[in-house]
């Protein structure tokens, strides 16, 4: 299923960002004289905010697919009826429209918010945390999601993906063409090599990394002020509660990599250290939140 999603939402871009780029008249950035910046702007302007909106715009239904979230529409049980009410409830002193609600099965603590726009939104909660969490602490969890999406953060999220990706791709055509001019013989003549190819592909990996710093700081502020929203809409106390709780659950999240940065909770550790973390260490989490 994961690679059925993969595959179709790359098919998407690719079909979406023709058509623009077909309507506006851009067919290449490459020419005998030399690059067109201009050209190759709009191509990677295109291709990186086409990306981008094509995934918030699937991301609950992907979300609902990839978890197995099951949505309540009609209560099953107490939980649910409670769980529903409660994000209701929440959803209104936000100033939002109440989101869809699901519980997703997994046994590790978690939740997530995802949704193309404010007033149509996703918020699930796992099992796990159905079943081990109190429900004041549930509660501020789910007041943190509702956080997310009073605040934009999805969208937010986007346009900031969306920027990174453009220039990511626009320096990277221009750093492999300065490579390929460098490389190329003088009976040459036009075009480029295989070396552009390669190098640009090699940017695009270097550049890439750097540049999720800038998405990952972003994702870490947005968790502070999640964490502001489920102190204020349900109780500081709770929510600080909420996350020790979590902090003392040692085990991995295992949600699916598209969804560990819309979640509570950090996923697997990142490697290369707290600059790539989508989200803050919760023991800074619970500090800012006894300083408001």
């Amino acid at each position: 299923m994961r690679i059925l999603l993969f595959l179709a939402t790359n098919i998407a871009v690719l079909v979406v960002a023709s058509i623009v780029l077909s309507l506006l008249g851009v067919d290449g950035y490459i020419s005998s004289t030399g690059l067109n910046l201009t050209s190759l702007l709009i191509f990677c302007a295109v291709f990186g905010f086409t990306g981008s909106f094509i995934s918030l715009f699937m991301s609950k239904w992907m979300a609902k697919r990839s978890t197995g979230a099951n949505i309540i529409s009609q209560p099953q049980n107490h939980k649910e009826a409670w769980l529903l009410e409660t994000v209701a409830r929440i959803s209104k002193e936000a100033g939002i429209k109440t989101p869809e609600v699901a519980i997703f099965p997994s046994h590790d603590a978690n939740a997530f918010a995802t949704g193309w726009n404010k007033n149509d939104a996703l918020v699930a909660v796992s099992s796990g945390m159905m079943d081990r969490f109190p429900p004041d602490e549930i509660e501020a969890v789910v007041a943190h999601e509702v956080g997310h999406v009073a605040n934009g953060d999805m969208v937010t999220l986007t346009l900031v993906q969306g920027v990174v990706n453009t220039f990511v791709m626009f320096f990277a055509r221009i750093a492999a063409y300065a490579v390929d001019q460098f490389m190329r013989k003088d009976d040459e003549e036009g075009g480029v090599g295989m070396a552009y190819y390669i190098t640009s592909f090699i940017f695009e990996i270097l550049f890439g990394i750097l540049a999720s710093t800038i998405v990952m700081w972003f994702s870490r502020y947005r968790e502070f002020r999640a964490d502001e929203a489920g102190a204020r809409l349900a109780s500081k106390g709770s929510m600080i509660a909420a996350l020790a709780r979590l902090q003392q659950e040692h085990e991995e999240s295992h949600m699916p990599d598209g969804m560990l940065a819309f979640g509570i909770r950090l996923g697997r550790s990142p490697k290369l250290g707290e600059l790539f973390a989508s989200h803050p260490p919760i023991d800074k989490r619970i500090h800012a939140l006894q300083q408001l």
